[in-house]
């Protein structure tokens, strides 16, 4: 039998206040872009996103091996491979989102550190060559309804502890219903254990980044907060606030942001 391929969606853009953001044929935001600033990292939540930074241990940061699954806006992609001069590898599996990144959002060519790979994230780390090839990973793996990620089974997370090598850490956006943010969160703790498992609180827009890690222990919070400093003089991120907002996983008191209206600029552009 014939294997019938998924229909993707249509990337499209839009414009307003001096931001660009990148739609996937609906209204939802999926990225974003000062466009005076294109390296910025513009969006609360992919601001967070980056809070693996905190948990890498100072002296091992230059060596990351970055990997991103779902590029969006490429915000975060530009930002490793830019920012921080990391080696940098992200999955997309929509070529329309690489084109409009590569034109609109200011994503480079692939050079000796940035590797744009078009296919499939799941078959991606679940390949043998993967395995503890990447050191920090960023999961934001939604549709065009951006109800609950696309990927999101024990399996899943489980080739992502694969990925990683010791002391490697994963965040992972969550956005949605309630029931799906307690049973994405559930199957993270098995895969990584639930020791090994912290959130920050929601943003406005109602997204949870959820943290993961590998091989190590959770720093006391004084080497957080010493950490934090460092990053935000160095990178100009909000670091002390994500210590604030760290808490250990707890399953029976995690709770879900409500679902919220999708954004939509009032005066929009696509292309």
């Amino acid at each position: 039998m014939k294997k019938i391929k998924p229909v993707l969606p249509d990337a499209t853009i839009s414009e307003q206040a001096g931001l660009r953001y990148l739609h996937l044929d609906t209204p939802w935001i999926q990225g974003a872009m000062r466009i005076r600033k294109p390296q910025k990292l513009e969006l609360e939540y992919i601001q967070r996103m980056m809070a693996w930074m905190l948990l890498r241990e100072p002296q091992a940061l230059s060596e990351t091996r970055c990997l991103q699954l779902g590029l969006g806006a490429a915000a975060i992609t530009k930002f490793c491979h830019s920012e921080l001069r990391l080696p940098t590898t992200a999955v997309e599996i929509n070529p329309q989102v690489i084109g409009i990144c590569r034109c609109w959002f200011h994503l480079p060519e692939d050079d000796e550190r940035l590797t744009v790979v078009l296919g499939d994230a799941a078959r991606f780390v679940a390949s043998d060559d993967n395995v503890g090839a990447f050191d920090a990973l960023c999961v934001d793996l939604y549709d065009h309804e951006a109800a609950s990620p696309v990927l999101d089974d024990e399996a899943f997370y489980r080739d992502c502890w694969r990925t990683l090598d010791d002391g490697g850490v994963m965040t992972v956006n969550l956005f949605g219903r309630e029931a799906s943010f307690e049973r994405s969160t559930l199957r993270i703790s098995a895969a990584f254990g639930a020791d090994r498992v912290a959130m920050l609180k929601p943003t406005t827009e109602g997204n949870t980044i959820v943290l993961a890690w590998k091989g190590f222990e959770l720093p006391e919070r004084e080497v957080l907060v010493q950490r934090a400093e460092t990053l935000q003089t160095r990178h100009s991120l909000p670091a002390a606030k994500w210590v604030k907002l760290l808490s250990a996983f707890q399953p029976k008191a995690a709770k879900a942001p409500k679902p919220l209206k999708p954004v939509q600029p009032a005066k929009t552009a696509s292309t």
